[in-house]
């Protein structure tokens, strides 16, 4: 075989060689490159992923301080409200410094016309240091009763009650249910008697409608 004929083989067979070795590369490289796109984008999406978990976490923590923050605003506030002794649907009959001869003196209380069985509840937070029949000490005329000592030199007292739900020295807060509303001990019928104090026993009333309302109780 002459010489130019096997010069051009050789030749054609190092184009060939070269443009397999070209493909090939050029397959690698778009292999290459494929998977450092794929892995790059895997390391967006985790780091999308842990972005968002921590977004998720944080925001979950932020909503659990809230309600932290709430719930202890409102025991705060449960602590120091003032309310009615009675929730609602009720009228007010006797007032505080009627005279009658229901009354050894000026009725010492407030009167709220309920049901026998209506919840009463406490006015305020406080320790019950008198519950019982005879007027838990005060007497037969205020049936079953119950004294809450609020601090500061302030008592309130709950009369004429069905039922007494609290014992001596039992914490309460305000708007705890306590007793339920009756008609014992010297009673014209279903209510309520309600009396502050400045002690916890008998002849030391105060108007107890203007003491709720100076303290913000709705009555």
């Amino acid at each position: 075989m002459p010489n130019s004929t096997i010069n051009r083989v050789r030749t054609t067979l190092r184009l060939r060689s070269r443009a397999a070795a070209l493909a090939t590369a050029g397959v690698t490289a778009s292999v290459v490159l494929t998977g450092v796109a794929v892995a790059a984008e895997d390391a967006h999406l985790d780091v999308f992923s842990a972005q968002t978990v921590s977004e998720a976490a944080d925001a979950t923590r932020g909503q659990a301080q809230q309600a932290a923050a709430g719930a202890a605003d409102k025991a705060e506030k449960k602590a120091t409200d003032w309310v009615s002794p009675i929730a609602d649907d009720y009228s007010l009959s006797a007032t505080y410094g009627n005279s009658g001869d229901r009354w050894a003196s000026k009725h010492s209380g407030q009167d709220f016309a309920v049901p026998t069985g209506t919840p009463v509840q406490s006015v305020h937070g406080g320790t019950v240091v008198k519950a019982g029949g005879n007027g838990a000490g005060d007497g037969p005329a205020y049936g079953n009763a119950v004294v809450i000592d609020h601090g500061n030199g302030t008592y309130t007292q709950y009369a004429h009650l069905s039922e007494v739900g609290v014992k001596v020295g039992q914490k309460v807060t305000a708007g705890q249910e306590i007793a339920l509303s009756g008609n014992t001990g010297n009673s014209s019928g279903p209510h309520l008697h309600f009396e502050v104090r400045t002690t916890p026993d008998y002849g030391s009333a105060i108007d107890p409608m203007k003491f709720l309302r100076d303290h913000d109780a709705q009555v």
